[in-house]
């Protein structure tokens, strides 16, 4: 698996936890560019797996465990398997608040 093919493995893995998305440097929906913004909130290395993530829910724990829980099936298998994974919440969005969001 190429480390693209992982990027986009893991942001699918990611959507199947409801109060987790990934943190981007700019909102897809301000942009033309056809970027996959979501695939930039993770960086791959042999040592260290990391997620930037913003949080829409809390409490904190029990979502980057179930972050956790999805993206380790992901990296099974491939060169990343033994790195540390690092789950970054960067973000609370006011949905966490219970405020609604712009999104």
């Amino acid at each position: 698996m190429t480390g693209a093919e992982a990027v986009e493995k893991i942001v699918g893995a990611l959507e199947t936890v409801a109060g987790l998305r990934p943190a981007t440097p700019i909102s897809p929906e301000t942009t033309w560019l056809p970027v996959d913004w979501a695939g930039q909130a993770v960086d791959l290395s042999a040592e260290v797996v990391q997620i930037r993530l913003i949080a829409t829910r809390l409490p904190l724990p029990p979502l980057l465990e179930q972050a956790a829980a999805a993206v380790r099936p992901v990296l099974a298998g491939t060169e990343w398997e033994g790195a540390r994974l690092r789950l970054v919440v960067t973000d609370l969005d006011g949905a966490a608040f219970g405020r609604p969001t712009s999104q």
